[in-house]
């Protein structure tokens, strides 16, 4: 998992993308809601009118480096997840720029990480992630 999440480095087909995304999207919720509950406890806060959690002043520091910390490294992970895909498609890690581009961006990124089908075959970023055989006018198939 750790392999899947935090490096940059190889392919991963649609499968892993989105086993990916859905189990570190969790993963920050729960992790998120328990720092938050724990912190609470330590933490000077009140209740708002509505009876919601509120936190003002210096209190609220702790609290927002363990939410930035955490956000961070969850985008870490969306971020490498997003560069393999890109990498199955044949192209750069570079690419994933196009998601910070507002809405036709995010969209062009979740069709391009979610729905398209990786080359086929080895690429210049590995070997194809569902094994896929070589193609027949390649180098390694003349061997």
């Amino acid at each position: 998992m750790k392999a899947l999440l935090f490096s940059a480095q190889g392919r991963i087909g649609r499968g892993q993308f989105w086993k990916g995304a859905v189990l570190s999207t969790l993963a920050m919720l729960v992790v998120l809601t328990v720092a938050n509950l724990i912190l609470a406890q330590f933490v000077s806060n009140e209740a708002s009118d509505d009876g919601a959690f509120k936190v003002t002043g210096a209190a609220a520091i702790p609290m927002l480096i363990v939410n930035f910390a955490v956000i961070g490294l969850f985008a870490w992970a969306s971020i490498c997840l997003g560069i393999k895909r890109f990498h199955d498609r044949g192209k750069p890690g570079i690419w994933i720029l196009i998601s910070f581009v507002p809405i036709i961006g995010g969209v062009w990124y979740l069709i391009e990480t979610g729905f398209l089908k990786g080359t086929d075959g080895p690429n210049a970023y590995g070997p194809d992630p569902l094994g896929s055989p070589v193609p027949a006018g390649s180098l390694a198939a003349m061997r």
